[in-house]
């Protein structure tokens, strides 16, 4: 059996048990250097070579937790939290609480949205704002696999069909750019339009856990705040500007160098030295913020480690090759082989942004080999990256979902992030991106 296949159904099955991701995913690697015929001297070199890859997205998130503690301690946040409870009243009846409740959801699904376009942060946003609001979301009974639901969603389907910001680098910079270059003459008006049937499933998804899988109350253990519920705490106005300043000045140093390491650690020294973080506890406060999102730096530094072992193997284009004697002449059976193989590459590496070069070699004269329009095959090879990127334990979507919703302790990331997202969205991606690839 083909050593990606392997590595990539081990990693899922050891997350499935409850063993660490980072252990998953190191002896998945292993695993798929010696089926794949290299030795062990050979796999752990290629693993140690691409662990550097996952270094700089490591200490991004590092600092982006150590910012996301000194903006949580300044006050803001809770401010915004306290503020949304006392709305609820001592005793609210149950329209305002729905309306508060479908006013939470919306504001997270607009702030997913606009984080890879409007402020291009992806998931640095969740540790600032889940974090204070799960008392909320506590309160309201809202069932936190909806919440990883709604900001998967926001994070996934907006760079499959709006070109901006994050969308830009994945439709053009990197879907199109691969397309051209391995045969394809597609233009970029064509992108979005061929990915607006893969997306759709997206929707249907969303819609399935807002309304069906997850409409349900799920009964929390809620901490009790140091203030009571409808106390609004007292924050300076000192405060507040200095927190919005600081939120102002990381987005704007993250956008001119392009680095959210530098945009973080600029609000992290705003805050440090504007009196409003004492000196006595900026080390406790810079350690709980890294140490808040370490984990998803150390599974990202693991997940390069795998892909970068996958890669020296070559397996990736023996699965996809050897797709031709099962498939025959069979257009739709070839189409539905393409994206599952796509999901199986994307569920180990855990970025659609770094699957595209890895599946275009070999997908785009595949596609045209079996007579796929220019669109259909848009579709499939960026319907086959985006699936896994949603439910894999390695994508950022994911592991970003459970450090905020977990802060608490009560949000399992396998169970409570992957599964639910695997579910809902990588399924009827396959079915719309499949549909996509028959009738465009």
């Amino acid at each position: 059996m083909n050593a990606v296949v392997i590595a990539v159904c081990l990693m899922l099955f050891l997350s499935f048990i409850r063993i660490n991701v980072v252990v998953a995913l190191t002896i998945s690697a292993v695993v798929a250097g010696l089926v794949g015929g290299l030795d062990i001297h050979q796999t752990i070199a290629a693993f140690n070579d691409g662990l550097g890859g996952g270094a700089q997205i490591a200490l991004s998130y590092a600092l982006l937790g150590a910012f996301a503690a000194a903006l949580s301690h300044s006050g803001l946040t809770t401010l915004i939290s306290h503020s949304i409870i006392k709305k609820l009243g001592k005793e609210p009846n149950n329209n305002n609480t729905q309306m508060v409740r479908w006013l939470l959801l919306v504001a997270i699904l607009a702030m997913a949205v606009s984080s890879q376009n409007i402020l291009p942060i992806h998931i640095a946003f969740i540790p600032i704002l889940i974090p204070p609001l799960l008392h909320v979301i506590s309160k309201l009974n809202i069932d936190r696999r909806l919440i990883a639901c709604i900001l998967t969603f926001g994070l996934v389907t907006t760079y499959m069909i709006l070109p901006i910001g994050f969308g830009g680098i994945f439709l053009n910079d990197i879907l199109l750019a691969n397309l051209n270059t391995n045969g394809l003459n597609a233009v970029n008006s064509q992108i979005p339009q061929a990915m607006l049937l893969p997306a759709l499933g997206m929707v249907c998804g969303l819609l399935t856990a807002i309304f069906i899988s997850y409409r349900k109350p799920r009964q929390y253990m809620i901490e009790q705040p140091v203030m009571s519920d409808t106390e609004t705490p007292v924050i300076s106005r000192k405060s507040i500007i200095i927190s919005i300043s600081a939120i102002v000045v990381t987005l704007i140093v993250q956008l001119q160098t392009d680095s959210m390491i530098f945009g973080a650690l600029s609000g992290f020294i705003i805050f440090r030295f504007s009196g409003i973080i004492k000196q006595d506890i900026s080390k406790d406060l810079f350690n709980q913020g890294v140490h808040m999102m370490a984990s998803i730096g150390f599974i990202m530094i693991a997940a390069a480690g795998f892909a970068a072992v996958v890669k020296s193997t070559g397996e990736v284009s023996t699965l996809v090759t050897s797709l031709g004697d099962i498939i025959g002449d069979n257009k739709a059976l070839a189409a539905l082989l393409m994206l599952i193989v796509g999901l199986l590459i994307t569920m180990g590496i855990g970025s659609s942004f770094s699957t595209i070069p890895i599946i275009a070699t070999i997908y785009v004269p595949l596609a045209l080999n079996f007579g796929f329009s220019v669109a259909a095959t848009i579709a499939l090879v960026g319907t086959a990256a985006a699936l896994g990127d949603a439910g894999s334990p390695a994508s950022d979507s994911t592991l970003g979902s459970t450090a905020g919703l977990n802060a608490d302790g009560q949000h399992d990331h396998i169970r409570d992030s992957v599964i639910p997202t695997f579910v809902h969205y990588n399924i009827p991606l396959l079915v719309f991106g499949w549909i996509a690839a028959m009738v465009l």
